[in-house]
């Protein structure tokens, strides 16, 4: 027995059709317009739309408003719409180090990462390689892109790549921007994601986990680990796959929009 939006659920199927109902409600071209989706989105050349996923995706956390101030920052202000060719060009060397994007996201910090996009294009034409080389494991492919970025810094790794290894101390990170990035350069659906994406499966796609989505799940019974974490991704995702083992990651609109409709019962 679980609860979504308020209503009991007691079998599998039945949480099913309200997944489902919450997933085609709020995966509509009316949710492009107030998330970062919008910026990858704007573009039609494959290197721009993926620069502008990887970033948008990297600042997507905190206030909506805020993370759409920054991306208009980085991609109007700072890029000229024309993100694969400053990114080529070395432009981003003027950057001012100090400037702020998005909270604690520096001019340094797009700098850092635009160094890491340039050197993965002068060897490939789509950053994708990270993936391709990874015998289709998500996991495995963003340690690569973290490797491949570090390599482009003398060796410094960035605290806004995060990092999904366990080790003794700790389970591996959540990586919830970087599941956000996948979910919308992978998923073929026509609506909000764009799927430019072949190499990995739908069906290995992670869920991307925040607080808020880590708090429903737990909520509906479909999380009983304590840590938001990358075990808890796989379990939240394993359950999500006994709905859609094809596309468990279409539920990431349903969280959402139970969420909004908790935030709108409070007010």
């Amino acid at each position: 027995m679980c609860r979504v939006g308020g209503l009991k659920v007691a079998t599998v199927n039945e949480l099913k059709q309200k997944m489902d109902a919450l997933a085609e409600q709020f995966n509509t071209p009316a949710f492009i317009e107030n998330d970062p989706v919008q910026f990858p989105r704007a573009y039609e050349k494959q290197q721009d739309i993926e620069i502008a996923a990887f970033l948008a995706s990297t600042i997507a956390w905190g206030n909506r408003k805020q993370i759409l101030t920054g991306c208009r920052k980085m991609f109007h202000d700072i890029m000229k719409n024309r993100p694969f060719e400053f990114v080529i060009s070395g432009r981003f060397n003027d950057i001012d180090p100090a400037m702020n994007i998005h909270r604690t996201f520096f001019g340094r910090d797009l700098v850092y990462m635009c160094r890491g996009l340039q050197f993965v294009y002068l060897q490939c034409n789509t950053l994708a390689i990270a993936f391709s080389e990874s015998d289709s494991n998500v996991w495995d492919g963003f340690s690569r892109l973290r490797e491949l970025f570090a390599q482009a810094n003398g060796g410094e790794y960035s605290r806004h790549i995060s990092n999904p290894t366990p080790n003794r101390h700790k389970g591996g990170s959540a990586c919830k921007r970087l599941n956000l990035m996948l979910r919308w350069l992978c998923r073929q659906d026509g609506i909000v994601d764009m799927g430019i994406w072949h190499n990995l499966k739908l069906s290995e796609l992670m869920i991307p986990l925040d607080t808020h989505v880590a708090r429903i799940g737990r909520e509906m019974g479909l999380i009983e680990r304590n840590g938001n974490d990358r075990k808890t991704v796989e379990e939240l995702t394993a359950k999500l796959r006994e709905l859609d083992k094809n596309d468990p990651c279409k539920y990431d609109f349903a969280l959402f929009g139970l969420g909004e409709s908790q935030k709108r019962a409070k007010l």
